[in-house]
């Protein structure tokens, strides 16, 4: 009796793309505690996803804009203003299903903050979302044949196997890190009064796996602006890196398996607080990072191609299936050097601060790679020499292209990209420009759908022995282009054994115009 062994594969298959762009825009009333606006200075915002609901061909998105404007008032003194923007958002994707994996990727693409009068403000943002949809299935291959029987009974079976790399999704993780520090204040910096506004960027994150845990390291970039203390104490301003590096306990990780990570700040927070003397002179760091971790895995297979026997008429059943090899996983560095030049750049003193965001455009698969277009937005702070003002900010944005490389790709190539920013410095310069450099991290993971035929079952029947009858038990072929041992074997009733053996090949291989002695088999 004949079975088949299968072995099942758990494949994660990409289904679809959706991509939505939600206009936010609303007014908020000055608090009567806070002075009147005179002149915005900065405006940021954080984008904070509540749920993410897969209903059938939609997929509902809840989230808000927490936004911080900190803004000059009437009087001369800085004061912050915050506050939040709630959205819901239906995106259509024709063909999700409800037990479908959705994955989800947003972006503040815009904000900005206008004065309406010195008692009301606008906040207009623009945020996208980006859904990725993948559907699990199950592939049973064959991967073995079983005969076991009474030895009358059983077939002889000629299998023709192949080797092909298989990745899939065999593990996703969500997880937090939590950062917590204290900054010291130097000697030359007054004590704190109260905190007017504060930045928490990443910088440089390193992700690797272990067994049984998740590796991870980086920097948190820490930026804060403070009144100082005493009448008249002039504005200050603190800039920090704190390294962090830790691991993350994840008991089904193990070493082989090829991640991709995204990380997320959901959580930051920053208190003034007294030193040893009483004096207020630190400031605890408190930060929560989200990784929503992927992990795939690229195992080696051996599944059966085609079976026959000599003793049995075999009919086989095939289907088609697709499969997902890793094409590539690159990690790459984009550097920039650019010079730009500021509005009144001859009114700046002291560059204070500069922070970026890399936003990618778009991407184009390109001979041997993945051509990325995006833009650097650079946020710079500064000391300008208007007694009024004397603290301004610009915003520039540089274009950036690169080629990941990628040999193999095609138009049928799912490509996974993350970007982040590793390195950023702002110089001032001779003739009023800036000298900006960064070094912007690109992850690409790339997978190659296959499709292969693969044997989903097998069954036998008593050899038709007026067929074997009619063919020649020994005749000469001449092998003919597209040949193989095997379809020879198969097409004349015998076996490559036994056609290596009676014309003493080396080998398996033959070439168009081999001439061969062929023998069938009886048994």
């Amino acid at each position: 009796m004949l079975e088949l062994v299968k072995k099942n594969i758990h494949m994660n298959r990409w289904k679809g793309y959706a991509a939505s762009q939600i206009t936010l825009d609303d007014d908020f009333i000055v608090p009567d505690s806070m002075d009147d606006v005179d002149q915005i200075i900065l405006s940021s915002g954080d984008i904070t996803i509540d749920s993410v609901k897969a209903q059938t061909e939609r997929v509902v998105v809840r989230g808000k804009l927490d936004f911080m404007i900190l803004y000059r008032g009437a009087e001369g003194g800085l004061q912050t203003l915050s506050g939040s923007i709630n959205f819901e958002e239906p995106i259509n994707v024709p063909g999700l299903d409800e037990k479908d994996y959705v994955q989800l990727g947003w972006e503040l693409e815009d904000l900005n903050a206008g004065i309406i009068n010195s008692r009301k403000l606008s906040v207009k943002a623009i945020v996208s979302l980006k859904v990725k949809v993948e559907t699990a299935c199950d592939i049973n291959p064959a991967v073995e044949v079983d005969t076991g029987g009474p030895a009358s009974d059983v077939p002889v079976v000629e299998t023709l196997r192949r080797n092909m790399d298989v990745a899939s999704i065999v593990l996703r993780h969500k997880d937090t890190f939590r950062i917590k520090d204290t900054i010291t204040l130097s000697g030359n910096k007054p004590n704190i009064d109260h905190i007017l506004w504060t930045e928490m960027k990443l910088r440089g994150v390193s992700i690797r796996p272990m067994d049984g845990k998740m590796m991870l390291d980086g920097e948190l970039m820490v930026f804060v602006i403070y009144q100082g203390e005493g009448e008249g104490a002039p504005i200050q301003w603190v800039e920090e890196s704190i390294p962090f590096s830790g691991e993350l306990d994840v008991p089904d990780m193990t070493e082989d398996m090829v991640p991709l990570v995204t990380v997320h700040i959901i959580h930051k927070d920053i208190e003034a607080k007294p030193d040893s003397d009483g004096e207020m002179r630190e400031m605890d760091v408190d930060s929560v990072l989200e990784l929503d971790m992927k992990l795939y895995r690229e195992e080696n297979m051996e599944l059966l191609s085609d079976l026959y026997s000599t003793n049995r008429e075999l009919t086989l059943q095939t289907e088609e299936a697709y499969f997902d090899k890793i094409l590539t996983k690159n990690m790459s560095r984009c550097k920039i050097v650019e010079k730009v030049s500021l509005d009144q750049a001859d009114r700046v003193l002291q560059i204070c601060h500069s922070e970026g965001t890399v936003k990618i455009d778009d991407t184009e698969i390109k001979e041997d790679g993945l051509h990325v277009e995006g833009v650097l937005e650079v946020q710079i702070l500064y000391m300008a020499s208007d007694d009024a003002q004397p603290i301004q900010s610009t915003v520039e944005d540089i274009p950036f292209h690169f080629m990941i490389e990628a040999p193999g790709i095609n138009e049928q190539t799912v490509c996974q990209l993350n970007s982040g920013l590793e390195q950023l410095s702002a110089v001032m310069m001779g003739g009023g420009t800036i000298e900006v450099k960064a070094t912007i991290s690109l992850d690409l993971l790339a997978l190659q759908p296959v499709r292969e035929q693969i044997i989903t079952n097998a069954s036998e029947a008593p050899m038709d022995l007026n067929r074997l009858q009619k063919l020649p038990g020994i005749v000469g072929y001449i092998v003919q282009p597209g040949d193989s041992l095997w379809n020879v074997a198969k097409k004349f009733h015998t076996t490559i054994d036994t056609i290596i053996a009676t014309n003493g090949l080396t080998d398996k291989s033959v070439r168009p115009g081999d001439r061969l002695i062929l023998v069938k088999e009886l048994a």
